[in-house]
């Protein structure tokens, strides 16, 4: 089934790598404008000129999604180069694992202003442009998020509020045209998957993270899921949370 991406402006976040790059090139061979955000300058500036040099259109952002004006400007700078955008994939995030006792404030708080204020932030600022064009959004949680992962408490906290956030919003703006939804992936084949446990780590507790013998995702499968759910062919599809964990949960 071929999407209605073509002309299609879409925000992607945390679009240098792992299912972000995946995302972005996906939606360029559907024919989508694509603005690639990231902290990596060069990393997402890369994944930019892939697209354009496949003669597709690109624009690579570098933001901090936690810092509210340089949201407000890069989504400004989206609109003043591609176009309004249609829709917004929140795919950007950041993950520590440490013993809780060891967890400290200033970390805790990156991972949240990330993962879930980031969004938020995201979210707002993209939403008048979303309204006008009966757009959608994709958040990309976690199975930590409606599971907990031990040793992840930040990580399954902004997962968590991620999921919430997302049915909230998909019920405040359902009158408004604009469709919300998350996906809850468990292993992914990418550079976050090789975050180290805790080197005092219980194997008794790790194990207690549930993994099926269908093993990791790619992130282009990921990839494709996101895509359908930020698509207009998903119809009335809004406030869902997507497992994608082989039946882990």
């Amino acid at each position: 089934m071929k999407l209605s991406y073509a002309n299609n402006v879409v925000i992607v976040t945390g679009g240098a790598s792992g299912i972000g790059r995946a995302t972005c090139l996906l939606l360029a061979q559907e024919g989508a404008k694509v603005a690639a955000i990231d902290v990596h300058a060069e990393a997402v500036q890369a994944v930019a000129d892939t697209i354009n040099n496949s003669g597709g259109q690109a624009l690579a952002l570098t933001c901090d999604i936690s810092d509210p004006e340089q949201v407000k400007a890069t989504v400004a700078r989206v609109v003043s180069e591609l176009g309004a955008p249609s829709t917004l994939l929140n795919i950007a995030g950041v993950v520590k694992f440490c013993r809780s006792e060891d967890l400290d404030v200033a970390t805790f708080t990156r991972v949240l202003n990330v993962n879930l204020i980031g969004a938020f932030l995201m979210s707002q600022a993209v939403m008048p442009h979303l309204i006008a064009n009966r757009g959608a959004i994709v958040n990309v949680a976690s199975m930590a998020g409606n599971l907990g992962v031990p040793y992840g408490a930040a990580y399954s906290a902004s997962k968590g509020g991620l999921i919430a956030l997302t049915k909230s919003m998909a019920k405040e703006f359902s009158d408004r045209g604009v469709r919300i939804n998350a996906i809850a992936p468990s292993g992914v084949e990418t550079p976050m998957a090789s975050v180290p446990m805790p080197k005092d780590a219980n194997p008794d507790v790790i194990r207690l993270i549930p993994f099926t013998p269908l093993g990791y995702a790619k992130p282009e499968e990921i990839a494709a899921v996101i895509l359908l759910l930020g698509a207009k062919e998903s119809g009335v599809l809004s406030g869902a949370l997507i497992p994608i964990d082989g039946a882990s949960t």
